[in-house]
């Protein structure tokens, strides 16, 4: 059995928070790295969001791998442990790191920048394993699902301060030159070195999560693929993660084209894209309690406002946006906040709402101009929120231990959408010089997502 330290677990859980937040940093940065290398390396929309592709498809093969362990009884989880898993995860993406500001100190050709992201790729697959049971296993179980819930915010967290300070640092501070990839080499040598510390601190805590090994063989969990939900709802995650990232990945493009924004200025309004996924998923957090409902008007009221603060503080303090120019993404927290609650607390219910939300913004922004459209798109991210959770949630009902594992295992494998989909919308830009037109290839997925949200969920489940 797993044996729990409490004693030692305050300090673990610092190290694995900071570590979530680091995760989500990392991944944003790719938002701002795609324009950054297209400049640099005068890219095709297509060939910039390969910078995806190598990203996600690592995520994909990484976790494929230890799918086919599990499944003949070598599972490296039970095996390592998710304390050495996770020292293992951050030594891989420490040296994905250096080798990432190694290729830019070095000018390299573009390709060695991928190589360096898909090793980044795979050791941030190691992290997604393991991270969120280790959290678990650290402190009391009484208290496993508070612990979860504050790491996954500080996740949020990351994704949203990665594009502002990425871009300020990348953008405005390490270069003056935009075909000049040098300015990379500091931050991610920087970003090398504390997941080297984290590493080498997570090593050294006192922490016993060794798993007893069982060799038993899982001879029912084919069984899932005979329930259609199951696999309906691992192409909603395909099309979910795909839809984010495609996103988020065209977004500084965008606002360059339409709105004729500077690269520096385009990051900073990223930011508010993956903010608002940090404010939904607090909102979320509240929603779906079963707290009173005076109560759960009050602290949703609270967090959003809490939320849109800090983003709007740091988005000031380093790129002077002003109230005036943001405050339209207001209007927006306003009819999440409505959609919370025409969703009733139901993930289906939710699921589907928030999909055709997204839906009919995505719509807003390739038909409309100006500024209502800009935030049609960068709000897209407070609908995101509950998404991953939701279709999770729905995809694993009624399955056992064993399916559940085998089930939870092909659900990450479709984080492969990130890699897919943003390729897919760079290549429709580059045939039709038209970047608006582009998101059709979200709006599809969010199509996608609505039919699970409103039928998709339940075929099969009565099996």
């Amino acid at each position: 059995m797993i044996k729990r330290h409490n004693s030692a677990a305050i300090m673990p859980m610092i190290s694995v928070t900071v570590l979530f937040f680091m995760w989500g940093f990392i991944t944003s940065l790719n938002d701002v790295l795609i324009p950054y290398l297209q400049n640099a390396y005068s890219l095709s929309h297509f060939a910039a969001n390969i910078v995806q592709f190598a990203f996600f498809i690592a995520y994909f093969l990484g976790s494929l791998v230890f799918f086919l362990c599990s499944r003949t009884g070598n599972d490296p989880i039970s095996v390592w442990g998710y304390q050495k898993t996770l020292v293992i995860g951050l030594l891989i993406g420490s040296i994905a790191c250096f080798l990432f500001a190694m290729s830019a100190y070095y000018h390299l050709q573009f390709g060695y920048f991928l190589a360096a992201l898909f090793v980044l790729g795979l050791g941030l697959t190691f992290l997604q394993i393991a991270a969120n049971p280790f959290v678990a296993v650290i402190g009391s179980p009484d208290t496993a699902s508070s612990r979860l819930n504050l790491s996954q915010a500080f996740n949020s967290l990351g994704t949203t301060l990665g594009p502002a300070i990425g871009g300020y640092l990348i953008f405005a501070n390490f270069t003056k030159d935009s075909n000049d990839v040098s300015a990379v080499i500091v931050p991610y040598l920087f970003l090398s070195a504390l997941l080297l510390l984290l590493s080498a601190f997570i090593y050294w805590s006192k922490i016993n999560d060794k798993m007893e090994t069982s060799n038993a063989q899982n001879a029912t969990s084919s069984s899932i693929f005979q329930r259609k939900y199951v696999i309906l709802g691992a192409l909603g995650i395909f099309f979910y993660v795909g839809a984010e990232v495609a996103i988020g990945s065209n977004l500084v493009s965008f606002l360059r084209s339409t709105a004729a924004m500077s690269e520096t200025l385009a990051a900073s309004f990223l930011s508010y894209y993956w903010g608002g996924a940090m404010i939904g998923r607090f909102l979320g957090s509240i929603s779906l309690s079963k707290m009173a409902k005076n109560k759960k008007l009050l602290f949703m009221l609270l967090l959003a406002v809490a939320g849109f603060s800090v983003i709007f503080a740091i988005n000031y303090s380093l790129h002077h946006l002003t109230f005036a120019q943001v405050s339209l993404f207001l209007c927006f927290m306003l009819l999440n906040f409505l959609c919370f609650f025409i969703g009733k607390s139901r993930p289906a219910r939710t699921l589907a709402v928030f999909s055709l939300a997204n839906a009919v913004l995505i719509l807003c922004s390739i038909t409309m101009k100006g500024d209502f459209s800009v935030w049609a798109l960068l709000s897209i991210g407070l609908f995101n929120s509950i998404m991953w959770s939701n279709i999770f949630t729905l995809a694993i009902a009624k399955l056992d231990k064993t399916q559940t594992a085998t089930a939870s295992s092909i659900l990450i494998m479709m984080i492969l959408g990130g890699a897919v989909l943003p390729p897919l919308q760079g290549l429709l830009t580059d045939l039709t010089g038209n970047i608006r037109l582009s998101f059709i290839v979200p709006l599809i997925s969010y199509i996608y997502l609505l039919y699970y949200g409103v039928r998709g969920y339940r075929l099969g489940l009565e099996k």
